[in-house]
């Protein structure tokens, strides 16, 4: 008898680690200079409320982002994010250090990401999420892929989907209904 593949909720139900991209993730992807070649972000609150709901479940997170930028390490430092990687031009490279580091192995991690250079870690991890505009070929190969676009909620879909899966969405959201969440903007 040929056993089924697991369903993404049954990948989602084991994610110890979330990591997610940046560019194309948490944000828009767009990227605005001012006139002295600084580049601007915009990230989604809703997005980031997300990832610090992760912390509360018990759930890590991580970025690994191909650009460097003293707006991204601002953004994760405001979130807790655990395990920061920028400045990356071998995803897979820093995945695998991050497991060294966490002692977790690639099927308890899920991946966000939008563009091939995502593929290498995404291919690796039990749960691999998209959002919505991410590149045909990703999309492809994702297990998840959200509704909205990177930067306008993608990850806090991802998160959403995470915490039903594990079966902490209810307690957290009667939690946040009778004003115990304390702490947690985004």
């Amino acid at each position: 008898m040929a056993i089924a593949p697991p369903t993404a909720t049954e990948r989602a139900s084991r994610v110890k680690l979330m990591i997610f991209d940046v560019d194309g993730v948490l944000t828009d992807g767009g990227l605005l200079f001012t006139e002295q070649g600084d580049t601007m972000k915009a990230f989604n609150s809703m997005d980031g409320h997300g990832m610090k709901l992760l912390r509360e479940a018990g759930i890590a997170t991580a970025v690994i982002t191909g650009r460097q930028s003293g707006i991204v390490a601002a953004r994760v430092k405001d979130l807790n994010v655990a395990h920061v990687y920028q400045g990356v031009q071998d995803k897979p490279k820093a995945f695998a250090d991050l497991l060294a580091k966490t002692g977790l192995r690639a099927e308890d991690c899920g991946y966000m990401g939008d563009d091939w250079v995502d593929l290498g870690v995404m291919l690796q991890v039990g749960f691999a999420a998209a959002p919505a505009n991410s590149h045909p070929e990703v999309i492809a190969r994702a297990h998840w892929v959200s509704e909205a676009r990177g930067g306008h909620g993608a990850a806090r879909e991802v998160v959403d989907t995470l915490l039903r899966a594990q079966h902490k969405y209810e307690a957290l959201l009667a939690a946040a209904c009778s004003g115990e969440q304390r702490g947690l903007v985004g």
